[in-house]
């Protein structure tokens, strides 16, 4: 990378922020930009929820202005399990629906520290079940045509999520999204065994220090943090998961991890694609449309969406 490139990179320089303590601060902010953008989107989605398990889960359905395609991609939100709602999310679930044709339903799952691991993931899990159970829920008349899609620490539950149906024994989707997954448990550069945590821990946008914070919130003890719900590559059997499609940031300290993940998954006997954006920052799914790096992704996930998916004989 020439000089011009890193120093325009460096402008996103990530913000030395105490996670720990100002997580809080982080949600305002979120809402506040949120505030300010989401009135472009107000005739782009309705709200509804998700009566599971005797709770309810918010969940916000996009609609595209031309629907090309009748899946319905089911997305988890980044966030590192601890920021980010389907308000802050909007811009990016409506841009999602927008350039991929589908119709988006967003799940506003439970956040840590306020509700620690396995609460947000039960309620995803939730979702999805009751989805793929009854997919007319959706308007559609197959769970063939559920997609699971989720970004960092939202492309982790859907892992998660895919492998807990799996264990259960119950229908899994035919197809995830990962973007740029959170599927490892340590970021430290001293112990990571990915060199991408080494190279790219202290640049750009989200830092190994940040990383470690989040997953303190969101398992605060230790000894689950090595739990494949929590970080999937620790699982011993990655067989029956669905179709996955893995895209990483070449910028990112997650890159190494999910493309780890993903040929772990290929191993297994899965369906996978891998594909990384070259220079891409995490997190950029929620960037502007004009953006290379989004638009590249788009491409991808569309031609992934066009593949005819594994079939499945439901559980």
């Amino acid at each position: 990378m020439n000089r011009l490139s890193r120093a325009v990179l460096g402008l996103f320089a990530a913000p030395r922020i105490n996670m720990r303590e100002d997580y809080g601060k982080v949600r305002r902010v979120q809402q506040r930009l949120a505030a300010l953008t989401g009135p472009r989107y107000r005739t782009a989605y309705r709200q509804t929820v998700a009566e599971v398990a005797g709770r309810a889960v918010p969940v916000r359905v996009f609609q595209p202005n031309r629907k090309r395609r009748d899946d319905v991609l089911l997305f988890f939100h980044g966030g590192g399990w601890v920021t980010g709602d389907i308000e802050s999310y909007t811009p990016a679930s409506a841009t999602m629906a927008e350039l991929t044709g589908c119709v988006v339903a967003s799940v506003d799952y439970r956040l840590a520290p306020e509700y620690p691991f396995p609460a947000g993931l039960q309620d995803c899990y939730n979702v999805t079940r009751i989805l793929l159970e009854e997919p007319h829920r959706a308007g559609i008349e197959s769970a063939e045509k559920v997609v699971l899609v989720g970004d960092s620490a939202g492309a982790n539950l859907a892992a998660a999520v895919s492998l807990m149906l799996r264990d259960e024994g119950l229908r899994t989707a035919d197809r995830q999204v990962l973007l740029y997954p959170v599927t490892h448990w340590d970021h430290d550069p001293k112990t990571s065994p990915f060199a991408s945590v080494r190279h790219h821990g202290e640049d750009y946008r989200l830092t190994n220090t940040e990383v470690q914070d989040y997953l303190d919130l969101y398992v605060p003890d230790p000894s689950q943090r090595r739990n494949p719900l929590v970080a999937p590559l620790m699982a011993t059997d990655l067989s029956g998961q669905p179709a996955s499609l893995v895209i990483t940031a070449q910028l990112d300290l997650l890159c190494d991890e999910g493309e780890e993940y993903g040929r772990a998954l290929s191993a297994a006997g899965n369906e996978v694609r891998i594909h990384r954006v070259d220079g891409a920052l995490h997190g950029f799914i929620a960037l502007p449309r004009f953006s290379r790096s989004l638009r590249e992704a788009y491409e991808v996930i569309n031609d992934f969406l066009d593949e005819v998916p594994s079939q499945q004989e439901p559980a």
